[in-house]
Parts: C-alpha cells; structure tokens; sequence
C-alpha cells in the first residue's frame, strides 16, 4: 500500500471511528510551508499524516471512547513553525488518540509508551521515542536514512524493502540503520531521515500493519512455511519473506527451479479449467448458487441461468444437481487453548467422518506452532478414524499457515475439482508467518471453499462425551464467546471462499453444522450449455435471475446480481 493511499485510509477510518468516541474536538491552525512538529502522547495512539493537500495549515483531530476530551486534556502551543502538543495521560480507559496533518516536509517528533504511533507521507525527518507501541512509518523510499534502535529486546520488524543485518550493542541494544535509493541525496532534496527508538516495540517500514502477522521474530520456517514458498504463490511467498528474510533466502537456496507447471492427481483437470467438452458443441461446468445470506439455492432450471461464451450468449441445455464426489479437508486447531480437550476432538472430527458420503476424499491435517498431515485425502473411514489418534497437541495457533499449507500443498494440485475446507478452530492466531489479508488474496483464486466452525475454546466440556449442562459453573457458557477478531476474520473466509461461517455457541451446534456443511456441498448444479467456442478452455461468464442470487464456478468465477 502507497503512503498516499495509507493515509486515505487513515483519513477514511478516523472519520468511520467519529461516532464511536464519546467526544472529542478537532482544531486547524495557520502555519508555514513547514512545520517542525513534537507530540507526546504517553497513553494514546499518534497518527501523523504529511499530505500535499495540506497547505499552510496544521489540523489537529483528538478523540477518545472514555471521558470528554476537555480544553485542557491537549494542550497545543505555537511559536513561530514550531508546532508543540502535549496530551493530558488519562490511563488506557479513557486514552485520547490523535491524529495530526502536517505540510509536507516538515519535521516530526513523537514520545509515546505503548500507543501506535503512524508517520504517513514526504516528511524531512522523523524522530520516534516509544516504550512497547508499534512504530509504523510510509514513506517514499527513494532517498531514506534510516536509524532503528531496541533497547531493551530482540528486534521485531517487518520492511517492504531489504534491510542490512542487525548489530547487537553493549547492554543488549539492538541498531539497525543504514540508507535506501539514492545516496547523495540530501535533506533540501528530498531525503527522508527515520530516527526511531523503542523498549520491546515493533518497526514497520512500508507495511500495512494490518498484513503484519503477530510474531515477527526471526525464526526457523516451520514445515507449513516451507511448503508454502514451495508452493510458489507470489503474494504467499513474498508474504514469508518479508517476515523472515533471512530464512527465507537460507531455505530458497536450497530449492530447484520453480516448475512450469503445478503437478496434478491422477484425473485431475488443468489448473484453472472451468468447463469440460462432453459433445460436439456441448460444454459443460459445475455452479453453485447462493442468496444473500450464503445459504444455498436449490430447485434451479435452464430458465433461471443465463451464460455468456466468450462474451456471446449461448442456450443452456441441462441444468442438473452436482453428484461428484467432494475432497474435503479437515483442519483442526489442536493447540495449546484445547491442549486438555483433545478426546472431544477426535469425537468431533469423527462426527464429521460419519456425515460425510463414503465417496467423497478427505484428508485431514491438525495444526498448532506447525501443521500434521494426519492423513492424505482418502475415502477410507477407518483409516482416518484410526489416524485421529495420533494427533500430537499443545503449543502456539498458527492457523493462516494451515490454511496457506492447505490451499500450496494440498488444494492447487486439485484445481478444476470440487474441493472444501472445514475448519475447526477457536480462530485466534498467533503463531503464523502469513497474515490474514494474505490468506484472503489467496483463497479468492483456489476456488475451495471455506467452512470456518470456531469454537470458543472455553466451551469444550471437562469430559470427551459433550455434557454442556454439567460444568463447575452452571453459567459459565452462557459467556463464553468467540473474540471479535475471530469472528470477523471467519465471517471473512466464508465470504471470500464462497462458504458459510458457523460460530458455535452450544456444543449441540456442531451436529447442525456438520449436517448443514454437507447439505451445502451437494446443493451445486451440472450446468451444460450450446457451445460454439474452438477453444478448450473458453470465457465462461453466469448470471441467475434470482433476486440477490451469487453464482460461482470453480475454480474462481463469481459474479453478483445487480
């Protein structure tokens, strides 16, 4: 993401936020062509923008979700270009966060604690003091002198470009610095200065911090990691490398050339194929169709479809139910939150195996720091019942590189088949190398879908039979809760698969779920049309005539209804 662009979404987002603060005041002061700007802020989060928008003036935006942001909580002084704001500290409850607009070029110094602190835009120099708060600057990279210190940790950071290797200092201080793009360059003429200091905070350089994962400390790659640059999917890969570059290039060193093209099962149909000649003139997909609410329609005829090829209209001839197999597979968090819970894991997998039709290929894979591939796809039921037992359980969630494994090992060798994920999770992640936007970028080319089943991890019974009435505290799952991230983030991979999201409240719920997943899998149509195209793979574009209606065809087409 631009620093431009970064910065509307700053703008975009406070705006979005106004009405969840309680109060708040927004201030612009006249100013020179530069300022010099110093802030602190020892409770709350600082957000400085550079826009070339803002033209002799310094706007201030001060809001907080607790108590009223009085006169005298931010006091602003003027002097000359000297621009001086200290925040009133008011503890974490009733923090006052602000966002602050400067001209371009100007200076720029903050102190915090453990609030973020953002620098967005062409700044001249920019000095940053925390405490445990995230440092996050994006800024045009052609000229940069950069100085990053940890004093009191391991370095944790994360760069859109290649940095030099760090240097340990006496008293276990950390210094990386160095300069980026054009060496002779110097402040009047566009250099960039980036001094920024900090007890155990984490750095970003040209990050989306919301693409940051949450450990970034250089590490081994783990087998999923390792998979996954094998895999060779640009975005996932880059993803990995960002993160640990150093392990990452250790590990691409020792890989052959990237093959031209993936392997495929036996049977398996081209990578990206959507539709398959069954006759002279006669082409054929599979679709599936859903409302508003994800929920699969059924009953569909010829006349509630229309197809174009390769930009033409063509007739359909047959529209019947889907009756292929599915490969399923079954991805379950055993993780250190369920460490103690594993035998209702393996009766709730098993559920799953005893719902699913005897023709359809399951694989199942667990994951906690790192993935177990438990059992390739198979349609034997007492073999991957009998496998179930060999779960190893405990340790960190890294459930965005079992999916990022799933859809480089397992998935991308099954393109043009009918494929599903079904993920059994408390979806709280804090162990991956990926992070969740990445996830969702690759998904919405795998043409699997994607059943998220996230369980508070509070509401698995003490004992392997599920008895949800029979706790220590009779109440206690009338609280328990999935947390917000999870929930959101579930809510997404449903929507970007073209699956359905079951958050499980009561452990009966899991049943209805595993009967509704099936349920939707064969709630999918055989559609054939009249073909007039001499390609084998041509431009296939459905629409239904269903008021809201969603039609996807694997393994990535999807077009809504106006």
């Amino acid at each position: 993401m631009s620093f431009q662009r970064l910065a509307q979404f700053l703008f975009l987002l406070t705006g979005l936020c106004l009405s969840a603060f309680a109060q708040g005041f927004k201030s612009e002061l006249e100013a020179p062509e530069k300022v010099s700007l110093v802030v602190k802020n020892l409770d709350g989060r600082v957000s400085v923008v550079a826009s070339e928008e803002q033209q002799k003036k310094v706007t201030i935006d001060a809001r907080s979700t607790g108590l009223e942001v009085a006169p005298d909580d931010v006091k602003v002084v003027s002097k000359g270009g000297t621009f001086q704001i200290d925040v009133r500290p008011r503890g974490e409850k009733n923090r006052i966060d602000i966002v602050v607009t400067i001209p371009t070029r100007s200076k720029v110094e903050v102190e915090g604690q453990a609030g973020a602190v953002d620098v967005i835009g062409s700044v001249e120099s920019a000095v940053v003091k925390t405490d445990t708060g995230t440092i996050h600057a994006d800024v045009p990279l052609e000229a940069v002198k950069f100085n990053f210190v940890w004093e009191a940790s391991k370095p944790r950071y994360m760069s859109d470009v290649e940095l030099p290797p760090i240097k340990e200092k006496a008293g276990g201080v950390y210094r990386l610095s160095g300069r980026l793009g054009e060496k002779s360059v110097k402040k009047e003429d566009g250099l960039v200065a980036l001094d920024f200091r900090t007890q155990r905070g984490v750095v970003l350089l040209n990050i989306d911090p919301e693409r940051a994962p949450a450990d970034l400390r250089e590490r081994p790659l783990t087998q999923a990691a390792q998979s996954i640059v094998r895999g060779g999917d640009p975005s996932l890969v880059e993803a990995i490398r960002k993160v640990s570059p150093k392990m990452f290039g250790d590990y691409a060193k020792t890989l052959p050339p990237p093959e031209k093209e993936p392997s495929l099962l036996k049977g398996g149909t081209v990578p990206g194929r959507l539709v398959t000649a069954v006759a002279p003139q006669l082409m054929r997909f599979n679709a599936s169709v859903t409302d508003r609410n994800g929920r699969a329609i059924g009953g569909m005829r010829e006349s509630d479809f229309t197809v174009w090829e390769n930009g033409i209209e063509r007739r359909v001839t047959s529209v019947a139910p889907a009756n292929e197999p599915f490969n399923l597979v079954l991805l379950l968090d055993v993780s250190g939150s369920i460490e103690e819970r594993m035998d209702f894991i393996r009766k709730a997998a098993r559920d799953f195996l005893r719902t699913t039709s005897p023709q359809d290929k399951i694989s199942i894979i667990s994951f906690r720091d790192d993935i177990q591939v438990i059992s390739d796809f198979s349609t034997d039921r007492e073999l991957l019942s009998r496998k179930l037992d060999e779960i190893d359980a405990g340790g960190g969630t890294a459930l965005y590189d079992a999916l990022g494994y799933v859809l480089s090992e397992q998935i991308k060798r099954l393109r043009g088949e009918r494929t599903a994920i079904v993920v059994m999770s408390d979806g709280d992640d804090n162990k991956s190398f990926l992070p969740f936007p990445a996830i969702l970028d690759a998904l919405s080319e795998s043409g699997a879908l994607v059943y998220p089943l996230y369980v508070p991890s509070g509401l698995i019974p003490e004992a392997s039979v599920p008895r949800p009435e029979i706790t220590i505290d009779p109440l206690r799952t009338r609280y328990l809760t999935l947390t917000t991230r999870a929930d959101e983030e579930g809510r997404k991979l449903a929507a970007a698969s073209g699956g359905i999201y079951y958050p499980i409240r009561r452990l009966e719920d899991l049943q209805k779920a595993y009967d509704d997943v099936v349920a939707q899998l064969r709630s999918a149509y055989t559609i054939t049309y009249a073909s007039n195209s001499v390609s084998s793979s041509p431009r296939v574009r459905v629409r239904t005539n269903r008021d809201g209606a969603s039609v996807r065809l694997s393994p990535v087409v999807e077009l809504n209804n106006p």
